[in-house]
C-alpha cells in the first residue's frame, strides 16, 4: 500500500503536494477556529436570550485571523502575541464604538493604525499582527455603531475567538515534528516520481517534448520541496522523529538527493544527445543505479543493511566502468564527464545514507549538535542611511490612507473604508512599484471573478441560509489553502465570502452592491500604486538590483570558502545552508522582476532577462560545488597552494566589482579571468592514476562560475584583465 505512489504517478503527485501538509493544516485550523468561535458565541447568546449576530461574526473573524496573522519566530512569542491580540481587538472594538458618531475621529484613528502597522514593524513582527487586528475591529465596530451595552458581548466573543486560536495552535496541534516527517515523506515521493520518469526516459530511444517538459517541471518542484523541507529542520523535531540523527545530516541528505536527481536529469539529456545511452552496458548500469537509489528507504524505521547494498554495488560497478573507459587508449569524448558526475553525486548520497543509518542505530546523543548553538550567527546590522524602510513604508501608508478615505467619502459614502482596506492590503509585503502593481492587479482580477461567481451563487441560494453558511466555510478554507499558491485565487474566494455574508446579513444582494465593492477594490489598488510611485518610490529595477546584490553577497563567501577548502577544512554545513539561501535569493529576484517581464521589447526587459539567465546558471554551478565540497584527501604539488590563493582573490574581486557595477558605484573596474590559474592546475594536478581525487574535475564549476560573473561584468562596463 505504501508503494502505490510508485506505480500510479497521479497518486504520488497528489500525496507529494503541499509538503508537510502545512497549508492544509493551517487552512483547516483557521476554518475550524472560525466555525467553533461563531457557533460557541451564538450558543451563549442564544441561552442568554440575546438576539445578536454581530458578536458571533466578530468572534469568528478573531478566531480566523488569529490563526493566520501570528507569525513570530518562536512558540513562546507566538503565545504572547496571541494573548495580546485579544487586548488589541477589545481596544479596537471599544474605540470604534465610542467614536462611531464622529466620522472624522474614526478617519484619523484608521489612518493612524495603518501608519503604525508599518512603522512599528521595526520593533518586531508582533506589532504588525496587533495593529492588523486593531484595524479590522475598529472598522467593524464603527460600521456597526455599537452601543455601550453591547460591548460586553463583543468582549466575550473576542475572548472565545482567542481561546480557540490558543487551543488549536498550542494545545491540539502543537507538534511540528510530524510536519517535518510529512515533509520528508512528500520530498521522498516527489523524488521517486522524478526518478521513475528518468528511468522511463532512459528505456526509450528518444524523449518527446512533453516528456522533457514533465521531467523539468518535476525537477523544479523537487527543488522547491527541498527548500521548504530545509526550513522545517531543527534539532528538537529531528530528535523526536529520528533519535540519534543531527539536523546537519538531514539537511545534507535532502540536498544531496535533490542534486542527484538534477545531475541525473542533465547528464541523461547529454548522454542521449551524444547517443551514449545506445550502448547497452551504460544504459543498463545507469538504470540499475537509479532504481537502487530510488528503492533505498534510508529513514525507514525497519531499515535493514541490505537496503543500501544494492545501490553500493551499482555505484561500484559504475565506478569500475569509468576507470575502464579512462584507461582505454581511445577515450570517449565529452560524455565520460557526464557519467563521472552521476557516479560522484550517487556516491555522496550513499555515504550520507550510511552515516544516517549508523546514527539512527547507535543513537550517539553526545555527537548531536544543537541548532541553537551552531546556527547562531552574530551579525552587526548595518545602519541604514536616512529613513528606514519601515518608516518610508509608513509614510506611504499615511498618504495612501488619507487619500483613500477622502476618495471613499465621495465615491462610496455609505461604505467609505473599503477603498482604504484594499489600499492597506496591497501595500502589505510589497516594496517596489512593480510588486505593488502586480499585487493590485491580482487583487482586482480576483475580486472581479469572485464578484461574478459570488453574486451568481448568492442569488441562486438566497433564502437557503444553511447552504450559504456551508459555502462560507468552504470558501474560507479554500482562500487560506491557496494563499501562498495564487493570490488571485485567494481573492476570488474572499470576494465570494463577502457576497455570501452580504446576502445573509442584508437579506439579499444586488448587482450594484457587489459592483461597488469591485470598484472600491480597483480604486484602492490604484491609489496604493500611485502613492508608491511618487512617495519614496522604489523602482522595480532598483529593487531587482538590490536582490541581485544580496545574491552575490551570499555567493562570494560560498565560492571562496569552497576554493579555500582545498587548503584548509571547510564547514560543510555552512556551504549547504548557503546553497539553500542562494536558491531562495534567486527566487526573490524572479518574483521582484515579474512585472518587468510583462513588458517585452523594452531594454529593461532584455537586461533583466539576461541577468536572471546568468544568475540561474551561476546558481546551478554553485549547487554542484556543494556536492563536491566534502570530499577530502586531495593531493597536489606545493606550488599549487599559491594558485588557490590567487583564485580566491580574483573571485572575490570579480564579485565585488560586479556588485559595484550593478549598484552603479564604480565605472570600468578590472575583471579577471582564471585562464592562467586553470592552465597551471591542469598542468600540475596529479592524474587520476596518481591520486584518488581528481582535482581538475572538482574545480570545473569554479571556472564556469567565474566565466559567468566576468561575462556579466564585462557587459556592464568592466575591463578584461588577465
Amino acid at each position: 500500500m505504501r508503494q502505490l505512489h510508485r506505480k500510479h504517478h497521479w497518486l504520488g503527485r497528489l500525496l507529494a503536494s503541499d509538503p508537510g501538509h502545512i497549508r492544509l493544516h493551517k487552512a483547516a485550523r483557521a476554518t475550524v477556529s472560525l466555525m467553533a468561535s461563531i457557533f460557541t458565541t451564538l450558543f451563549i447568546l442564544h441561552i442568554s436570550g440575546k438576539p445578536l449576530l454581530t458578536p458571533a461574526i466578530v468572534s469568528g473573524m478573531i478566531g480566523m485571523m488569529g490563526i493566520m496573522v501570528v507569525v513570530d519566530e518562536t512558540k513562546k512569542d507566538m503565545k504572547l502575541t496571541t494573548l495580546w491580540l485579544g487586548v488589541s481587538a477589545m481596544v479596537g472594538v471599544t474605540l470604534g464604538s465610542l467614536l462611531s458618531g464622529h466620522s472624522y475621529y474614526i478617519d484619523l484613528l484608521l489612518v493612524f493604525i495603518v501608519f503604525s502597522t508599518f512603522y512599528f514593524t521595526r520593533f518586531g513582527v508582533r506589532y504588525f499582527s496587533l495593529f492588523m487586528i486593531g484595524f479590522m475591529t475598529v472598522y467593524f465596530s464603527s460600521v456597526l455603531k455599537l452601543s455601550s451595552g453591547q460591548l460586553p458581548w463583543f468582549y466575550m466573543g473576542i475572548a472565545i475567538g482567542i481561546v480557540y486560536v490558543y487551543v488549536l495552535n498550542f494545545i491540539l496541534f502543537q507538534s511540528t515534528a510530524k510536519n517535518l516527517k510529512r515533509s520528508i515523506r512528500s520530498f521522498h515521493i516527489q523524488s521517486n516520481l522524478t526518478l521513475n520518469l528518468l528511468i522511463k526516459g532512459m528505456n526509450e530511444t528518444e524523449l518527446s517534448e512533453k516528456q522533457k517538459r514533465n521531467i523539468k517541471k518535476n525537477v523544479l518542484k523537487l527543488r522547491e520541496y527541498a527548500i521548504i523541507v530545509s526550513g522545517y529542520i531543527n534539532a528538537e523535531d529531528v530528535q523526536k522523529m529520528w533519535p540519534g540523527l543531527t539536523p546537519v545530516q538531514l539537511r545534507l541528505y535532502v540536498f544531496d538527493t535533490g542534486m542527484l536527481i538534477e545531475t541525473l536529469t542533465d547528464s541523461i539529456r547529454g548522454l542521449k544527445n551524444t547517443d551514449a545511452l545506445e550502448i547497452d552496458e551504460i544504459r543498463h548500469l545507469l538504470i540499475w543505479v537509479t532504481e537502487s537509489l530510488r528503492d533505498a528507504e534510508v529513514l525507514a524505521p525497519n531499515y535493514e543493511e541490505q537496503n543500501l547494498e544494492e545501490a553500493e554495488r551499482a555505484v561500484q560497478k559504475l565506478r569500475l566502468l569509468i576507470m575502464d573507459l579512462l584507461n582505454r587508449d581511445q577515450q570517449p569524448k565529452g560524455w565520460i564527464f557526464l557519467i563521472r558526475r552521476i557516479e560522484s553525486i550517487a556516491n555522496h548520497v550513499i555515504e550520507g545514507a550510511v552515516t544516517i543509518q549508523q546514527s539512527l542505530h547507535h543513537k550517539n546523543l553526545n555527537e548531536i549538535e544543537s541548532d541553537a548553538e551552531t546556527d547562531k550567527v552574530e551579525e552587526d546590522e548595518m545602519e541604514e542611511k536616512g529613513l528606514k524602510a519601515s518608516t518610508k513604508k509608513a509614510y506611504q501608508a499615511l498618504v495612501t490612507g488619507a487619500l483613500s478615505i477622502i476618495i471613499g467619502q465621495f465615491i462610496s459614502p455609505a461604505k467609505p473604508y473599503w477603498i482604504l482596506l484594499t489600499a492597506f492590503v496591497v501595500l502589505l509585503g510589497t516594496e517596489s512599484i512593480g510588486r505593488i502593481y502586480t499585487k493590485g492587479f491580482q487583487r482586482s482580477l480576483g475580486t472581479i471573478i469572485g464578484a461574478v461567481l459570488g453574486f451568481t451563487l448568492a442569488k441562486l441560494l438566497t433564502g437557503q441560509s444553511f447552504i450559504e453558511v456551508t459555502f462560507i466555510f468552504v470558501v474560507v478554507f479554500l482562500a487560506f489553502y491557496l494563499l501562498t499558491v495564487s493570490y488571485t485565487l485567494m481573492n476570488v474566494f474572499i470576494t465570494m465570502l463577502i457576497a455570501f455574508m452580504y446576502d445573509i446579513l442584508l437579506g439579499g444582494i444586488t448587482f450594484s452592491l457587489i459592483g461597488a465593492r469591485v470598484l472600491d477594490t480597483i480604486i484602492g489598488a490604484a491609489i496604493a500604486l500611485g502613492v508608491s510611485t511618487f512617495i519614496f518610490p522604489k523602482k522595480t529595477k532598483d529593487k531587482v538590483g538590490e536582490s541581485i546584490t544580496d545574491f552575490f553577497s551570499e555567493l562570494k563567501p560560498f565560492v571562496t570558502d569552497y576554493v579555500r577548502g582545498f587548503r584548509e577544512d571547510v564547514n560543510i554545513k555552512e556551504l549547504t545552508e548557503s546553497a539553500f539561501q542562494l536558491d531562495q535569493k534567486l527566487q526573490t529576484i524572479k518574483e521582484e522582476s515579474q512585472s518587468l517581464f510583462q513588458r517585452p521589447g523594452t531594454s529593461t526587459h532584455s537586461d533583466i532577462s539576461r541577468w536572471t539567465t546568468v544568475l540561474a546558471a551561476i546558481n546551478y554551478y554553485a549547487r554542484h560545488l556543494v556536492a563536491s565540497s566534502y570530499r577530502k584527501g586531495f593531493e597536489y604539488p606545493k606550488e599549487l597552494e599559491q594558485v588557490f590563493i590567487k583564485i580566491e582573490e580574483k573571485l572575490n574581486h570579480n564579485i565585488e566589482s560586479l556588485n559595484c557595477l550593478i549598484k552603479g558605484t564604480e565605472l570600468k573596474p578590472n575583471i579577471y579571468s582564471l585562464d592562467h590559474e586553470r592552465e597551471q592546475i591542469e598542468k600540475l594536478a596529479p592524474s587520476r592514476k596518481q591520486s584518488q581525487r581528481d582535482l581538475i574535475h572538482h574545480l570545473y564549476y569554479i571556472w564556469r562560475i567565474n566565466h559567468s560573473i566576468a561575462e556579466l561584468a564585462l557587459e556592464l562596463g568592466g575591463i578584461e584583465e588577465e
